[in-house]
């Protein structure tokens, strides 16, 4: 989600901080600082607001000092605020902290630390982490913060420096990328190699709980037991435009497999599948003001407003409460029915898209209450709702969504569970089944990510094509949308979902011999339907392209080729099959030479009518 970078070595840190930070604007920020180490003193400078505002700051006489770490910030706990930003210190300003992912227990842990005399300044749940380094510390940095990252639970990277161990410089990874840069006479820390590129091409990349101690002329590697690691330097050949893309040829493809980690991170510190519970901190909706609603509304745009359509079957499933799902852009001029006893959610990634922002405003003039789900701390979207739900996907680059989508399909999910939970409406073994198979979710989504090679295959053998057609019935055909939405956008190929129910009434007319044809079957209590459908196609000549539950080996006698996805909970598929679907579009642009992260006449995120 962020950014760290972090200097140890002969040179002045402060410019190569920020330079770091600089190479590191493309993931996305909400404010930005360093901390710099001289003499026995730590300089630290922070500021909400781009790089440019902490230059200003700083004023021109950068901090002197041979040792500092700097951070980028995307705001999760807190919002975007001086204070808020990192770099964070304990007590005493002895350890100094840059953090990346999300810390699961550190409310637990803040209020442990209270209770030991520590004082908190920000609202972040990184402040923690130095403030356990001060407890831990006996003389020996790295072993305090070994003890440390042992308490944490959640994702994090750490970047951490200490006056009281003047030349050291402690990095620790668990869920969140993190690697160390080799120079001559001086090392580097960085979440992202383009931070450290222009410095040197040698790094160790840490895996999942792994830490080093790095000094100017040595790196010492070790696993949070304190066991010696032994690391292959990696040599960076990439350029400098396809290092920010992570090696990967796009924006949309890297972010397309960063899917797992976001869904991990959505969950995380909300979803507790054998305590029974669901903690949204932010939503303060009692089971009285449940009980009061007569309807709940989503309203959002584009692919905001297919995740609602997903969001509309597990909330009446779920919670037994209606939901009608609406696009902002007519929601907002056909004087909806909407009052005291209406729940509006409203779905958006950047929080700013001006519809949506429109019908929020609407709903509260009229007096419903508004619940909002966004990618952005400190949006118009989250300031103004009266509950909040953020998707921790970071940064999207990409014009076309995916990880943004498939998180608010998470988000949909953990408010569908809450809302069960207060009302009465689920038993502890449906919560706890649903529950389970969401934790799966993230490696069951890069499994999927795992075997793209067939999928890519097989957009390449239909790119050619000007019709391609989804079909798909329940959920199914809330994820067709999507799918076809995806693939019009980047490969500007005309796509249409239907659903596969509605085939007689008129759409079998397009349907002509070789026309591809993708049909979604996940859903077992519709299959016979949508077989029965899948054969209609088939018999018009279409060449159809199945979606199905692994193990599904019917649907091998009915389709040319099939697509698999892993099993998971009948209502958790969207989340999955959405994946293959992302792969397809995105090969078949490419295949078919367009410029797939700026699709033309697009733009990432809508701030006019």
């Amino acid at each position: 989600m962020c950014g760290i970078v972090g200097y140890v070595g002969d040179r002045e840190a402060a410019p190569i901080l920020i330079d770091g930070l600089k190479r590191l604007e493309y993931r996305g920020y909400d404010s930005a600082g360093i901390a710099v180490y001289n003499s026995h003193s730590t300089k630290v400078v922070k500021s909400e607001g781009k790089i440019k505002v902490l230059e200003d700051k700083i004023g021109g006489a950068y901090p002197e000092g041979r040792m500092g770490i700097g951070h980028t910030r995307w705001a999760t706990h807190g919002r975007p605020s001086d204070i808020n930003a990192h770099p964070h210190g304990d007590c005493s300003g002895d350890f100094i902290v840059v953090h990346n992912g999300i810390i699961e227990n550190f409310q637990e842990l803040k209020e442990w630390l209270e209770s030991q005399g520590h004082k908190f300044q920000s609202e972040t749940d990184t402040e923690v982490v130095p403030h356990l380094i001060e407890h831990f510390y006996d003389g020996d940095l790295f072993r305090a913060v070994r003890m440390a990252v042992n308490k944490l639970e959640g994702s994090f990277a750490l970047g951490v420096i200490s006056r009281k161990e003047p030349g050291t410089l402690v990095a620790a990874r668990k869920s969140s990328p993190l690697i160390v840069g080799l120079g001559n006479g001086e090392n580097f820390v960085a979440s992202d190699i383009p931070a450290i590129l222009q410095y040197t091409r040698s790094v160790y990349i840490l895996e999942d709980g792994e830490m080093a101690r790095i000094t100017k002329d040595s790196v010492e590697i070790t696993d949070f037991e304190g066991n010696p690691v032994s690391k292959e330097v990696f040599q960076v050949k990439w350029d400098a435009v396809a290092a920010e893309k992570g090696g990967y040829p796009h924006f949309m493809l890297k972010e397309i497999h960063e899917q797992p980690k976001a869904l991990q991170d959505t969950m995380t510190g909300r979803l507790y599948p054998d305590k029974g519970e669901v903690r949204l901190d932010d939503i303060k909706m009692t089971k009285e003001g449940l009980e009061s609603l007569k309807k709940v509304f989503i309203v959002a745009c584009g692919t905001a407003y297919h995740a609602g359509v997903v969001g509309k079957y597990v909330i009446e499933k779920l919670a037994r409460i209606p939901v009608e799902v609406d696009l902002a852009s007519e929601f907002r001029y056909r004087e909806p029915m909407v009052g005291k006893d209406t729940l509006v959610i409203v779905i958006s990634q950047s929080g700013e898209t001006a519809d949506t922002l429109a019908a929020l405003r609407e709903s509260k003039k009229l007096g419903a209450r508004v619940l909002a789900i966004t990618n952005v701390v400190g949006s118009s979207v989250s300031r103004e709702a009266d509950d909040v739900l953020y998707t921790w996907a970071g940064p999207e680059i990409a014009v076309a969504s995916t990880k943004a989508y498939s998180t608010q399909l998470v988000a949909l999910n953990l408010i569908a569970l809450h809302f069960a939970k207060l009302l009465g409406t689920i038993s502890d073994e449906e919560f706890r089944e649903i529950a389970l198979a969401m934790k799966k979710l993230p490696d069951q989504a890069k499994a999927i990510l795992d075997a793209e090679g067939e999928i890519k295959k097989m957009a390449e053998r239909y790119a050619d094509r000007e019709h391609i057609f989804y079909i798909g019935r329940g959920l199914d055909y809330a994820v067709a949308m999507e799918g076809a939405l995806k693939l019009k956008e980047i490969s500007y190929i005309h796509a249409e979902a239907y659903a596969a129910g509605e085939l007689k009434h008129g759409t079998l007319a397009l349907i002509t011999e070789g026309v591809p044809v993708i049909s979604l079957v996940t859903q077992d209590h519709l299959y016979e339907k949508t077989l029965s459908n899948i054969i209609e196609v088939k018999a018009r000549g279409a060449a159809v392209i199945a979606l199905a539950n692994e193990g599904d080996e019917e649907i091998t006698k009915s389709v040319d080729h099939v697509i698999y996805i892993p099993r998971t909970h009948q209502m958790l598929t969207p989340v999955l099959s959405v994946v293959p679907l992302q792969l397809f579009a995105y090969y078949a642009a490419v295949a078919r030479g367009c410029d797939v992260d700026k699709p033309r006449n697009l733009a990432k995120s809508v701030t006019v009518e």
